[in-house]
């Protein structure tokens, strides 16, 4: 009797969706810090049981790392897209730190403020990982803000006193003080204040579009 070959079997179709599971973490993630997360509430959040989200994500630590680069593309791109406008600066850093208090103010358990500072600063100290991806998250919001600083430096909105990395340092830190104060319970009015105080500052000795100097003419070419 010739033994018929063995269809193959047909790859089991995922039982996850991996973005809906990625969000579910983040949640998760955000309401009890990393290190106050357990598994139990990352297989509830996300409905997968502990071997699916091994398979899919890897231990707990890796999963969480996943979502901080997910938030952190996202974040960026949309801190990007808001720096890339042509408004004075002032204008453009007022928008931003509304923006970042509507996301900082939200949550069903109360306000949950920044992702990143509120889930990972605790962990980070005894985590390399987590030390590490948080140093490069920050750093790239940091470059996006000195960017936007330079480019007003040039133009002759800002001075040139100061250094743009410095002032991206410090405009991201207005962010860090107004996520922790959010999740404080400090009212947005004195939030907005805080806002409006810190972009006065880092905008200081700003000009209007028509005082600023005009450019220096090249000379021919020798």
């Amino acid at each position: 009797m010739v033994q018929k070959p063995a269809s193959p079997r047909r790859g089991r179709p995922r039982a996850y969706d991996p973005e809906r599971a990625l969000d579910a973490a983040t949640g998760a993630f955000w309401r009890g810090g990393f290190t106050g997360t357990s598994l139990d509430d990352l297989t509830a959040s996300t409905d997968m049981n502990r071997p699916s989200l091994y398979a899919a994500f890897g231990d707990k630590q890796a999963l969480y790392l996943k979502t901080m680069e997910r938030y952190t593309e996202s974040s960026s791109a949309e801190l990007e897209a808001g720096l890339a406008t042509d408004t004075p600066i002032a204008t453009v850093l007022t928008a931003v730190y509304a923006r970042a208090l509507d996301i900082y103010g939200a949550g069903t358990s109360g306000a949950r403020g920044c992702y990143l500072t509120g889930t990972s600063v605790a962990a980070a100290v005894q985590d390399a990982h987590i030390r590490a991806a948080l140093a490069r998250s920050l750093a790239r919001f940091d470059g996006l803000f000195a960017a936007r600083f330079a480019r007003a430096q040039e133009s002759g909105e800002l001075p040139r006193g100061q250094a743009p990395e410095a002032l991206g340092a410090l405009a991201m830190g207005v962010l860090h003080t107004l996520a922790v104060r959010t999740r404080a319970g400090t009212p947005r009015e004195q939030l907005d204040a805080i806002a409006a105080a810190a972009v006065a500052m880092l905008c200081a000795g700003a000009r209007p579009q028509g005082d600023r100097p005009r450019p220096r003419a090249r000379g021919p070419a020798r």
